[in-house]
């Protein structure tokens, strides 16, 4: 339920050209009612009946049956049981599917450059970069030494090797005997000679800190358990600082650890004793302060401390007030040290102000940047030239660049770019000295770009654009935007993408994503996974519903709290508008969204069930209210915020029960649903989608293409290794292109290898 998606939207999967034609019985020509449910696999094999164990939940005088509560317990064998008979019932139930999500995956890998190497940047004396290798599923840190006034990363070629490399983890060799990994912390200390890194081999996002000798190349003994993923160092290298969760999987604790010591004897340096509030610790650009951060939903406060000072007493800089929200970095103007502060007191967009380093109050703040109704301003990252500010304008993610002189902070300008739709930011400065303004860049059709913006000379330089394999041009595929009037008046944008042979408004098989939670902004981003679905005539559709930021901060108040139903109905006349204007049918209309888009997915599914011919929920939090109800369970204190408490609160209760989807299932006809999850989530527990998925088929008439598929060994953002998670990609995509009807093969005139 927290800050994360596991969506193609977002442009993070990869993917490549068709290799072989793939035949289903369902056809792009097929007649429309054929095509309402997906083909049936030969199997007999019967859905999952999971045992009626009724508890009574009782709150606010309301009583709810609850009959599949015991599939909580992981550990029982009967909820295994029931998991694996679920993950068999699925493998029969698209068993028809193995040649087409093979073809896709094949696609994938096709058209990814598999060897292959990210941009450097400098951090100090050294360039820095991850590689990859064909065949690997994991990257490879990397770093070689940089000369001493260049900044222009050098050009390294994938598959060569590169002078001098010095090998700072590589992640395959982690990952040796275990089934899922991801790496956390990779931490170099400012003199470039001791690295932190940290590593999670279960998925439940608890990581292990381990310690390394760059300069001699040997492991340290000191080992860390049980950490959040980042860690910081001190100036001079003695300490690291990091941070631990409490039970509620809330991190609330920042400690700081002597190098060569018992990690019993580390130091707790804060404690946050709100449970609405979490920490972390970061060292500003110019490696002078350590941070510590506590921020809620709503609210945040800031403690600095000189970085040359680790065993010092870190200081508050603006003592927390219900509602203010600041974030702080440190900037050098002429000779004087000052605070750059993003703040939304009074401004509702949120502002920029310059304030001294013994900042105690925001009245102190001299404005850089005004408030606007129009402009929401989101980031801001300092050098020792230079501000830039990411913000959102129109509806588009944007940066300014912001001159630092001697006289003082610029009035900057953002950078302009050709395309109509796209999304820029700033990446943050590596180093302080940084001349250049690290860029990423993208549309819904331009391959993730990374681009140097020169400040001085405001020229922008290509350092890499993602490769994709098997002859793609952008001219192939056509992004554009519309506009839904929703019920209520509201103006809820809807971008959309397909390959120009896919004509506009013709009943296409469509898919549409949706999120709208925590102001999390799902921006234009090319998908070379989602080729496979534009290439078999699937057009592609997101709609920025309300509760999420596309639109400025006040678009995502009014899809939270007592507001949440804005986010449902805005999607729900979205898929009408959709049909209404012809760009799809019912029976071609697929909705996907994951996590916080899970409970998107399950609330249509309940409200809206015939406008869909399927439906695709990733970890989906559908069991909401439980969820909330429940200040024991991972974050759900800190989720009252964005939710409200329905613990304390009788109207949230009534209002989160009118829409949380466990509790609004309906002896109704529901489309197609796959539910995807995975049992070391500590976000959203599998139990959601288990409790949803028995209850959906005690509950409705015909229940036998709703399926349930549980990975056994992963967490909230599903398989690890690269090649896992193109599987992954491949089998919901296939069955995507079963459900509404898409060609399972690329069209006439669309490419293919």
């Amino acid at each position: 339920m927290t800050e994360t998606t596991t969506d193609d939207a977002a442009g993070n999967t990869t993917g490549g050209p068709p290799t072989a034609r793939v035949e289903t019985a369902i056809t792009a020509d097929s007649p429309k009612e054929a095509i309402s449910r997906p083909r049936a696999s030969s199997t007999d094999v019967k859905p999952p009946v999971a045992d009626k164990r009724p508890i009574e939940r009782v709150h606010h005088d309301d009583t709810f049956v609850d009959d599949y509560e015991w599939l909580r317990d992981k550990d029982s064998a009967d909820t295994v049981a029931y998991l694996e008979a679920e993950n068999a019932y699925t493998r029969s139930q698209t068993a028809h599917l193995e040649a087409l999500r093979e073809a896709i995956f094949t696609e994938i890998k096709a058209r990814t450059q598999e060897t292959d190497l990210s941009v450097p940047s400098r951090i100090g004396g050294y360039w820095y970069y991850r590689r990859t290798v064909e065949g690997q599923q994991y990257p490879i840190a990397c770093r070689t030494k940089a000369d001493a006034d260049d900044w222009t990363p050098p050009e390294l070629n994938p598959g060569v090797e590169v002078a001098g490399e010095q090998v700072l983890v590589d992640c395959n060799e982690l990952a040796e005997g275990h089934d899922f990994f991801s790496l956390g912390a990779l931490a170099v200390s400012v003199d470039g000679n001791l690295l932190a890194y940290s590593t999670d081999v279960v998925g439940d996002e608890r990581y292990t800190i381990n310690f390394s000798d760059l300069r001699t190349a040997q492991p340290l003994p000191d080992q860390i358990e049980n950490t959040m993923a980042g860690a910081t160092w001190s100036l001079d290298g003695s300490h690291l600082f990091y941070s631990t969760v409490d039970d509620s999987w809330r991190p609330d604790k920042v400690w700081r650890h002597a190098l060569g010591t018992d990690s019993s004897d580390d130091v707790l340096v804060h404690h946050e004793t709100d449970e609405r509030f979490w920490s972390s610790v970061d060292r500003t650009t110019s490696d002078q302060f350590l941070v510590i951060n506590a921020h809620s939903k709503v609210t945040s406060e800031a403690r600095i401390l000189e970085a040359d000072d680790p065993t010092g007493e870190f200081r508050v800089v603006v003592a927390r007030e219900e509602g203010i929200e600041y974030s702080l970095d440190h900037a050098v103007v002429g000779d004087s040290d000052r605070l750059l502060v993003l703040h939304n007191r009074d401004a509702v967009n949120f502002a920029l102000g310059s304030g001294p380093m013994d900042l105690s109050s925001l009245d102190q703040l001299e404005t850089v940047i005004a408030a606007s109704d129009d402009i929401r301003l989101s980031d801001v990252d300092v050098s020792a030239t230079t501000v830039t500010v990411n913000l959102r304008e129109g509806g588009l993610a944007q940066v300014r660049v912001v001159p630092v002189t001697g006289e003082g902070i610029g009035e900057g300008a953002n950078i302009a770019f050709d395309e109509e739709l796209f999304a820029a930011a700033a990446a943050g400065f590596s180093d302080w000295r940084q001349p250049f303004v690290r860029l990423s860049y993208g549309s819904w059709v331009t391959p993730a770009t990374v681009y140097d913006y020169d400040p001085a000379s405001r020229d922008l330089h290509l350092r890499k654009r993602q490769p994709v394999l098997g002859g793609y041009d952008p001219a192939d595929y056509v992004q554009s935007r519309e506009w839904v009037t929703a019920r209520d008046g509201a103006q809820v944008p809807v971008s959309l993408v397909r390959h120009k042979s896919v004509a506009a408004r013709s009943d296409a098989p469509l898919l549409l994503y949706g999120y709208g939670s925590y102001e999390i902004s799902i921006d234009p981003s090319m998908s070379i996974a989602r080729l496979s679905l534009l290439d078999r005539g699937v057009v592609f559709a997101l709609a920025h519903v309300r509760g999420g930021g596309e639109m400025g901060r006040l678009w995502y108040e009014q899809g939270k709290l007592l507001r949440k139903k804005n986010t449902f109905t805005d999607y729900i006349d979205v898929a009408e508008q959709l049909v209404t204007t012809r760009w799809t049918s019912r029976e071609r209309l697929v909705g996907m969204g994951g996590s916080a888009g899970g409970l998107l997915m399950g609330a249509v599914a309940n409200m809206a069930p015939d406008h869909f011919a399927g439906i695709v929920a990733q970890v989906p939090f559908v069991d909401s209210l439980t969820t909330i109800l429940d200040p024991s369970l991972p974050l759900t204190v800190i989720e009252w915020d964005e939710w409200g408490d329905p613990l304390h609160d009788p109207e949230v209760y009534a209002y989160m029960k009118s829409y949380t989807p466990y509790e609004n299932i309906e002896p109704q006809q529901y489309p197609a649903i796959y539910a995807l999850t995975s049992i070391n989530d500590t976000r959203v527990y599998y139990v959601e989608p288990a409790k949803w998925t028995a209850r959906l088929r005690a509950t409705v008439p015909d229940h036998s293409a709703i399926i349930f598929k549980c990975e056994m060994s992963a967490g909230h953002g599903g398989a690890s290794g690269r090649y896992d998670a193109w599987k992954e990609t491949a089998d919901y995509y296939a069955w995507i292109v079963d459900v509404a009807g898409a060609s399972s093969a690329p069209l006439a005139g669309q490419p293919s290898n």
